[in-house]
């Protein structure tokens, strides 16, 4: 009897320490995922210094500070940014007057009409060849319009035309693309006005041919041939006058005898 009453208590201990073990034991947690790696960081300074020459456009990047803006909009939105890249030869065929004369204001505007506020590949173009203006980082009236012409991609600033002649770096979100001229918009230089066609040369005028009468009148008056006859008429005048009064003067002397 002892037996069995130490044997129950002894199963009951048994089967309270089981449960409290099982409410007791922390719950199962599934693995946390691990963070995505950030997006690395793109120096544009050092992409055009590398690449181009393009020291022209990183010049005027750093002077107006709108390289502090595209590279914000590189590393910091999920747009991601295009830029167009002129080479130094660009700039160095442009007017010496053609920035010269900007304000520095409209030399800001220039610089940030080289860029769109989104990433776009080359494929992407061919999409924006289908819209009539594309907005870019200049704002306002400042579009470029594009054109897909076989693979190459024509710039339209409303001024200048140019194409997109390399790639650069093309990986999301920065897209750099170099171009062979200086996009100038229209809204600071105007429309482009095709140059005026050369005059056509004026044609020698010959001067006027003198009256017939007056040179006639005039050759006679000057001519030695003219004044020679005048001059042989009046000899022949004066010898008939002589002769005739010599004849007279005979028929007179012939009457008296």
């Amino acid at each position: 009897m002892e037996f069995s009453t130490l044997f129950i208590i002894s199963n009951m201990m048994l089967l309270l320490s089981s449960a409290f073990a099982k409410t007791a034991s922390p719950p199962s947690l599934s693995p946390t995922p691990a963070p995505a790696p950030a997006p690395d960081f793109v120096n544009l300074t050092e992409l055009l210094s590398v690449a181009g020459p393009f020291h022209k456009f990183l010049g005027y990047l750093e002077s107006t500070k709108v390289m502090d803006t595209f590279q914000n909009q590189a590393n910091n939105t999920e747009e991601g940014i295009t830029i167009f890249v002129p080479k130094d030869t660009a700039f160095s065929s442009l007017k010496k007057s053609a920035l010269s004369n900007l304000t520095s204001d409209q030399i800001k505007q220039v610089i940030l009409f080289h860029a769109l506020p989104h990433f776009y590949s080359l494929a992407d173009f061919t999409k924006l060849s289908e819209t009539s203006s594309t907005p870019t980082f200049a704002g306002g009236d400042y579009t470029l319009n594009f054109t897909d012409n076989s693979g190459t991609v024509l710039i339209n600033s409303g001024w200048s035309k140019t194409k997109v002649s390399s790639a650069v770096h093309s990986t999301d979100p920065v897209a750099i693309y170099q171009v062979d001229k200086v996009l100038l918009p229209e809204a600071i230089f105007g429309t482009d006005i095709p140059p005026a066609p050369a005059p056509a040369p004026t044609p020698d005028i010959a001067p006027a041919a003198d009256s017939p009468t007056e040179h006639s009148a005039d050759s006679k008056a000057s001519s030695p041939s003219s004044s020679l006859d005048a001059s042989s008429s009046h000899k022949l005048i004066i010898n008939f006058g002589i002769w005739a009064n010599l004849v007279l003067a005979s028929f007179g002397v012939l009457v008296l005898f």
